[in-house]
């Protein structure tokens, strides 16, 4: 049997009660108590059963993580933001990946009765507030995403529409005159498109360009062979171009590989902008103008709100809360040329 607290005590000459108190960092123990109790637990390699300890407070200190797609770069490093929070509540976190499917999503919902959660970090995309709200688990959860706004739990998303038209503006700015859009989408799941694409259609009408449908590009998914495709059916338009908004950017990636190998200069010929700002865009030729949604702000964000419903940090908000997260633009080469880029 592993070393416990008792034997802890009668190595150091204390009481267990005093054991527990240095293990668990409380101060009111002496400086001298709390070395000989610290050499004992060196001595015997004793190790705090963390597991039991929340079991008898009631938690488990697992967190569980429903997100559409861990392939996507977006919710990979959002994924990864999250664990780190969460690792400084000491808190596990598992993972699930829904696919935006709504039958993986209401199952997610019904394993999660039957394993001790403590909480649940959500970005759903096929069910809606009403569904969500009759699948209740139980447990605290806090959504993420554009699918569910002021629904049955904590909400924190970013201004999707006001960051859409903040990245078409910018292009406006620069002086393009024929901005098109890749990533048009339909349906309930598309809801982050769609406001991409209002924020598009604002900025546009406010900088007094053409809206025209021929210069929207719609794609089945937000990955770089959709936007590769995109980009080369708007150049066989016969009227390409002379800036693209993409609405994430694995789109922008694909995008500019058409560019370039269709002999087209980025920047100079057609300017190329993103959402999201992964990793990938910084390290890309070009690197990559985008929108960066402050992803690692959202995690802490979300992973803050649960705890608080867990009464970690407070006693609990009594309705559910809508926060959003600001957004700012991330200007590199694609839209500004190198040489403006490595000045800004």
């Amino acid at each position: 049997m592993p070393p416990g607290l008792k034997d802890v005590a009668e190595r150091a000459g204390v009481s267990i009660k005093t054991v527990s108190n240095v293990v668990n960092g409380y101060v009111h123990v002496s400086p001298e108590t709390r070395a000989r109790v610290q050499a004992a637990i060196g001595e015997l390699g004793y190790r705090p059963n963390v597991a039991a300890r929340q079991l008898r407070g009631g938690r488990s200190g697992v967190i569980a993580l429903a997100l559409p797609d861990l392939q996507s770069a977006y919710f990979a490093e959002l994924a990864g933001f999250i664990i780190q929070a969460a690792e400084k509540r000491h808190w596990t976190v598992l993972i699930d990946q829904t696919g935006g499917v709504a039958e993986r999503e209401r199952g997610l919902l019904a394993r999660l009765r039957r394993h001790l959660i403590d909480g649940l970090i959500f970005s759903p995309l096929a069910l809606a507030g009403q569904e969500l709200a009759a699948d209740a688990t139980g447990v605290p959860m806090v959504l993420l995403g554009e699918r569910v706004w002021h629904g049955p739990a904590d909400h924190v998303a970013i201004d999707n529409m006001a960051a859409a038209a903040d990245a078409t503006r910018h292009l406006c700015e620069l002086g393009r005159r024929r901005i098109a859009a890749i990533g048009a989408q339909e349906g309930p799941v598309a809801a982050s498109a769609q406001q991409r694409l209002a924020g598009y259609r604002i900025a546009l009408e406010q900088a007094q360009r053409p809206w025209l449908p021929g210069l929207v590009a719609a794609v089945e998914e937000f990955r770089r062979a959709d936007g590769a495709a995109a980009m080369a059916r708007l150049l066989d338009s016969g009227d390409p171009p002379d800036a693209v908004f993409c609405f994430n950017d694995l789109l922008a990636i694909g995008a500019i590989r058409t560019l370039l190998d269709r002999g087209y200069a980025v920047p100079g010929d057609v300017a190329v902008i993103g959402f999201d700002d992964i990793e990938d865009g910084r390290f890309s030729t070009p690197t990559l103008s985008t929108v960066s949604p402050g992803t690692d702000r959202i995690a802490t964000r979300a992973v803050e709100l649960l705890a608080e419903r867990l009464g970690d940090d407070a006693a609990g908000a009594p309705s559910p809360r809508e926060v959003r997260v600001g957004h700012r633009l991330v200007l590199r080469e694609s839209t500004l040329g190198r040489l403006a880029a490595r000045h800004r």
